[in-house]
């Protein structure tokens, strides 16, 4: 029997079938514009974006150089170079008064509704383990996990040996109230559209700095975010990039 669950979602997702949003309705406040901080948790500075020296490259040659890398040289990244990918991916320009967020991407409404979770392998100065990038504080915080975490990620992502051979992957996760509370129902397709934004500005960022990236949509959805706390419903990953630097071999 044919499964007609994605034509059903884009059927109940149309413009005439959603609900009034919580925003309209004045009563429901605006979700927070990021994740929380646990009470007494030290964030992991980072280099300021505007202190980062790079050597310049073409739009037009980041693009014709793009493509989806999956080994990578053991050479780690700086802290320098993680941050400029954090930075261009979903750096925060400003907050203003509405409250939002200005982003280096573009989002609906400006919900900006993900979280960057880091796996990190490879990268000078950072113990290898899980961490988030609180981008308002522009920071890390390194998260409490099993020892293995990137054996545990790379499992729940079909066991695809790039997680564990990249030197960093980026883990997105959406958080479904900030982007309800405007867009209900149909936020859900905003979702996914926002995570190709993200993760393109990753792809370009990482030509600038010589590494290459590969996407990854192939995963056990539930086994992924058990791996990360994540309840699946609330919060739960949408897409990941693994980076490192490129090898010689073509």
């Amino acid at each position: 029997m044919k499964n007609n669950s994605g034509h059903e979602f884009m059927v109940k997702t149309r413009y005439a079938n959603i609900s009034p949003s919580p925003q309209n309705s004045g009563v429901v406040p605006q979700p927070p514009l990021e994740l929380a901080l646990p009470d007494g948790a030290q964030l992991l500075p980072l280099p300021r974006p505007a202190d980062l020296v790079l050597a310049p490259m073409e739009l037009r040659a980041a693009i014709e150089a793009r493509r989806s890398i999956r080994a990578y040289a053991e050479t780690p990244l700086s802290l320098a170079e993680l941050t400029y990918l954090l930075w261009v991916s979903q750096g925060v320009k400003r907050v203003s008064a509405r409250p939002s967020t200005a982003r280096n991407v573009p989002s609906a409404g400006a919900r900006h509704a993900f979280e960057t979770y880091l796996l990190i392998n490879r990268v000078a100065g950072l113990t290898p383990g899980l961490y988030r990038y609180q981008a308002i504080e522009h920071g890390l915080l390194r998260l409490e996990t099993a020892a293995d975490i990137a054996g545990s990620i790379a499992h729940a992502c079909i066991d695809q040996p790039q997680l564990t051979g990249s030197a960093a992957a980026f883990i997105w996760a959406a958080v479904v109230e900030r982007m309800f509370w405007r867009y209900v129902e149909r936020g859900y397709r905003y979702l996914h559209l926002d995570a190709g934004h993200v993760c393109q500005n990753l792809a370009l960022g990482a030509e600038q700095l010589g590494c290459g990236i590969c996407p990854i949509a192939a995963f056990d959805d539930e086994l992924l975010n058990n791996t990360l706390g994540l309840d699946g419903e609330e919060m739960f990953v949408v897409y990941l990039a693994t980076v490192g630097k490129k090898t010689d071999k073509k």
